[in-house]
């Protein structure tokens, strides 16, 4: 390459590393526009009991907020076994705007050592299967 051809390429790539940077703010003040519809944003969406003794019953509320524009409608709360337990959960739409929460119950007897269970939240949210999550450490009654 020639020495003018080299200033040429150099100025290509000082102007394309200039443009980015003077645009790159612009670009991230952009907003993504919201889903339209119900959108449930959990304050939490996990928790860990710790170390528990074989047949401890434990339970644990997840508080969640409605972000989104329409009112959001609860339809069920799904568990994976029969240890763990919805308590309960918001019949009414929840407005947006408004906070609320769902309870979920576990008995610990027959497990032992780690639990991870997955708690399902079947609603007309714009991801409508939400999920929350919970774990604990099931020790032996011997321990």
């Amino acid at each position: 390459m020639r020495k003018f051809e080299k200033i040429t390429v150099m100025k290509h790539i000082f102007f394309f590393i200039v443009s980015m940077l003077v645009l790159s703010p612009a670009i991230a003040q952009t907003e993504l526009p919201k889903p339209d519809g119900p959108q449930i944003t959990w304050d939490n969406s996990s928790y860990d009991f710790g170390d528990l003794k074989q047949g401890d019953r434990v339970e644990h509320t997840f508080r969640f907020t409605n972000t989104g524009n329409s009112p959001l409608i609860i339809t069920n709360v799904e568990v994976t076994c029969g240890c763990t337990t919805p308590k309960g959960w918001p019949r009414d739409p929840i407005a947006p705007g408004a906070k609320s929460e769902i309870t979920v119950a576990f008995n610990s007897a027959g497990k032992y050592g780690r639990q991870n269970k997955v708690v399902k939240v079947i609603s007309n949210s714009v991801s409508p299967q939400n999920q929350v999550l919970f774990s604990a450490n099931v020790l032996s009654t011997k321990e």
